[in-house]
């Protein structure tokens, strides 16, 4: 039986969404988020008075957790402080009847904790960097990984920015895969340096985009395809095709009231191909 308990909490005020919408959200974009979200890693935000109260991130178990929600073992961390995962919608649904607004995860499943099944590029504008550059160099991103032998996907980050993501084979280690990452992104940063950066100072950010490639390092996380996030508008990270992307999709597109609808009047699912298109990480 669904929880209905404080169904009508509004975890987003502006937007009159309530911890029961929500949920709804949850169970109706499901069959698209499950394989992005399920048996790996999570780090959560929850937000128990919503997007405006106190707001904390929860990566271990902790008391009162719902039974849906379950610890995980990483053998390289303490005994005592499991990591938590979910199995199945369940799970997601605990999630948010525990006020996790936003999901985060890791880059590889809790069945090899040591070998990344993803990389993340996270393109991060300047506050006075327009959409088409954004959208630019995602597709500069794309170009270079293909031009290696990977296949890339794209997503809208929930805020300004886009994440390239690129589906690998189980193989290649943590530092191998953050070592690739860093070199695709300084290589940018030294190829267009009045374009991209691949440092993190906010004062070498005006007008660039950041390359940031440090999602790609074991215990790093990124918002989880079809997550919302814990800011004004209720924006989603929302999975796009590269023809979405030229077709003139923007973030604000893609909000917990309007991706429903948008991705059941879609003929497939942006993301189709995505494990299938997984390759070793080249040496």
């Amino acid at each position: 039986m669904p929880d209905n308990t404080h169904a009508d909490r509004l975890y987003w005020p502006d937007e009159r969404v309530t911890k029961g919408d929500l949920a709804e959200y949850g169970r109706a974009v499901w069959r698209w988020m499950e394989p992005h979200v399920t048996d790996r890693p999570l780090t959560v935000l929850r937000c128990p008075e919503g997007v405006n109260g106190e707001s904390f991130f929860q990566r271990h178990p902790w008391k009162g957790m719902r039974p849906h929600i379950h610890p995980a073992i990483d053998p390289d961390g303490r005994p005592d402080r499991p990591l938590i995962a979910i199995h199945d919608l369940d799970g997601l649904v605990d999630l948010i009847h525990s006020a996790a607004l936003e999901i985060h995860v890791w880059n590889a499943p809790l069945a090899d904790l040591e070998h990344p099944d993803r990389i993340v590029m996270d393109l991060d504008p300047g506050d006075d960097v327009g959409w088409t550059a954004i959208c630019d160099a995602a597709i500069e991103v794309r170009d270079r990984l293909e031009r290696a032998g990977l296949a890339a996907f794209v997503k809208t980050s929930g805020g300004r920015g886009l994440h390239v993501v690129t589906p690998l084979r189980p193989h290649a280690d943590w530092a191998a895969v953050r070592t690739f990452a860093r070199a695709l992104a300084d290589a940018m940063a030294h190829d267009q340096p009045e374009i991209y950066v691949s440092t993190i100072s906010k004062a070498r950010r005006h007008g660039r985009i950041l390359i940031d490639y440090l999602r790609n390092q074991r215990t790093a996380t990124a918002v989880a395809p079809y997550s919302p996030r814990a800011r004004p508008g209720a924006q989603v990270s929302m999975p796009l095709s590269w023809s979405d992307l030229a077709a003139g999709a923007t973030p604000g597109d893609f909000t917990i009231m309007t991706t429903p609808g948008r991705l059941a009047r879609r003929a497939s699912d942006p993301w189709a191909g995505f494990h299938a298109a997984s390759r070793v990480l080249p040496d």
